[in-house]
């Protein structure tokens, strides 16, 4: 089964507080109503969650558009689309 595309959940990133030594699961799917985090939303799409373990407690920029090649975390990308 091929992975269907990304939807662009937004054009831009999500900001958000994460702490250190935390685990995210990242929507690399664009579907999940919790984003920029999984809701299970990708089931069957052939698309699955990117695990993100924060490093420092702060803000992390995580990718709206789910185009970014840094995954998890914006690279610009969205800039292009």
């Amino acid at each position: 089964m091929s992975a269907a595309a990304p939807v662009i959940a937004q054009r831009a990133p999500f900001q958000v507080s994460v702490e250190a030594g935390k685990e995210y699961w990242w929507c690399a799917c664009g579907r999940s109503k919790a984003q920029p985090f999984c809701d299970g939303s990708h089931k069957g799409s052939g698309l699955a969650p990117v695990q993100y373990t924060a490093d420092t407690t702060g803000d992390a920029w995580f990718c709206g558009c789910k185009h970014t090649a840094g995954k998890p975390l914006c690279d610009g990308t969205h800039r292009g689309l």
